[in-house]
């Protein structure tokens, strides 16, 4: 129930990350510093060391401190699935604000209203896109010549104490592990999407969380080497952080773009031809994924271990219920290990984990660390084991609350009832615990549905 006894407070965890001051502006400036040499970032014909990485988010972020950008200041993101969406979210962390991913396919209606209520000092844009935002914002186009220009003249070194704000004494007034780090707008009941706003705590325990649990043991299996990692996730979505976090790692990611990323056939053959390690996925495409020979590479059979011959050897799943059949193909494949990541928007990406190694069906796992999963009745009591309730989270990943609306945050980020004036938030998930340790998912509480891991609320 307590989850994981790692304590993630002011000081040094049981990794060996101060995790009282370390955000993940921090992390990258270290992984920048150790990894300068080699690959971070492919998208399309541009590869990027760490170094050359780091450069554009530093000049970015030079550009962004200029604008007057800050603590708890967001900045809109409308840009295509290229190199500029992972700079200009890293330039954001790294002077201490907070990002907001908006899709260029959404309708203008839907992107006018979240851009009202994110309220940024600045939007950051593309050519190609720049028609889709709305009127009045302060507009940053990233190849506009101008633009370009203006952060070939920036120092490209990690930013000062003093740039970043810290005055006398090296008190931060811009990064806090307790600012926002992102605005995720997700579907609304009232007809309108929600605007989402988690702190960078629940990121830094995120990361130290996979460290751990996840790419420590992978990397080991793989004999110590780099892994090239696929990013096929939505940047609107919180989950697109799962291959991002290899990237602070140390691992190589590729940014997949719109059309290919969802053309199975295709996908498949890339990650063949670039000898593609890993990828997060959803359940539903993970089973066409499948259909269509995801796991009957090599590497996948368990043929091969090495980097030479094709065939991914990590998958996690997320956005939905993983079906039996997924769970045993992947069980099965003998050279791929799988992991099921459960978490609402509301708390930062992720609050249960379940290796499938684990469990012979489908499971969302148990706790990751220092977050405290709750199965509550109507009055909210715990229920026993085998009893199915509702599911509260509790612990350092609880979002903020909704952007503006105060009533529906009060609503569903509750008080626990430990009495410690902790926070926690009401799922609308119904679990139980089995006698194994591990929670099942059981369905909703209300009228929610998702579509290939798209949260639908029926209002909206």
């Amino acid at each position: 129930v307590t989850g994981s006894d790692v304590a993630l407070v002011d000081g040094w965890n049981a990794t060996g990350v101060d995790c009282g001051v370390v955000t993940v502006g921090d992390l990258f400036d270290e992984r920048v510093r150790v990894s300068g040499g080699d690959v971070a970032l492919v998208a399309g014909d541009v590869r990027l060391s760490f170094a050359e990485f780091g450069e554009r988010v530093y000049r970015f972020g030079r550009l962004l401190l200029g604008l007057g950008v800050s603590r708890e200041d967001r900045v809109v993101l409308l840009l295509p699935r290229d190199e500029y969406m992972v700079v200009a979210m890293f330039a954001v962390f790294a002077v201490g604000a907070a990002y907001v991913p908006v899709d260029g396919e959404y309708p203008d209606d839907r992107i006018e209203f979240m851009v009202s209520v994110a309220d940024p000092v600045v939007v950051v844009t593309s050519s190609g896109l720049v028609g889709r935002v709305p009127v009045g914002p302060l507009v940053v186009v990233v190849d506009d010549a101008g633009v370009v220009e203006r952060l070939a003249g920036f120092g490209g070194g990690p930013l000062s104490l003093a740039e970043r704000g810290f005055g006398v004494g090296g008190v931060s007034s811009v990064v806090a592990l307790d600012s926002v780090a992102y605005v995720i707008f997700t579907s609304g009941s009232t007809g309108r999407p929600k605007g989402v706003a988690v702190g960078y705590r629940g990121l830094t325990n995120m990361y130290v969380n996979h460290v751990e649990k996840i790419f420590d043991r992978v990397v080991a299996h793989q004999g110590g080497r780099r892994l090239k990692i696929a990013h096929t996730t939505s940047f609107s979505f919180d989950a697109s952080w799962e291959q991002l976090f290899w990237l602070l790692h140390g691992h190589e990611v590729h940014v997949i773009d719109e059309q290919l990323r969802r053309d199975p056939v295709s996908l498949l053959a890339h990650y063949d031809a670039e000898r593609i390690d890993g990828f997060d996925v959803t359940p539903s495409y993970g089973q066409v994924l499948v259909q269509e020979g995801l796991l009957d590479r090599p590497r996948s059979r368990g043929v091969s271990v090495g980097a030479d011959d094709p065939g991914v050897v990590f998958v996690s799943l997320g956005g939905e219920a993983v079906p039996d059949s997924l769970w045993s193909a992947l069980r099965g494949a003998a050279g791929v290990e799988g992991y099921n990541l459960y978490g609402p928007t509301e708390y930062t990406i992720n609050a249960l984990g379940a290796d499938v190694a684990d469990s012979v069906s489908s499971s969302v796992g148990g706790p990751i660390f220092n977050t405290r999963a709750l199965v509550l009745d109507s009055g909210l009591n715990v229920v026993p084991v085998g009893v199915s309730g509702e599911l509260y989270l509790a612990g350092a990943g609880v979002a903020r609350g909704y952007v503006g609306q105060w009533g529906l945050t009060a609503e569903r980020f509750v008080a626990c009832p430990s009495g410690v004036g902790e926070r926690m938030y009401r799922t609308g998930d119904v679990v139980r615990w089995r006698d194994d340790g591990q929670l099942e998912y059981l369905g909703r509480t209300d009228d929610q549905v998702k579509i290939r891991g798209f949260r639908i609320e029926l209002g909206e």
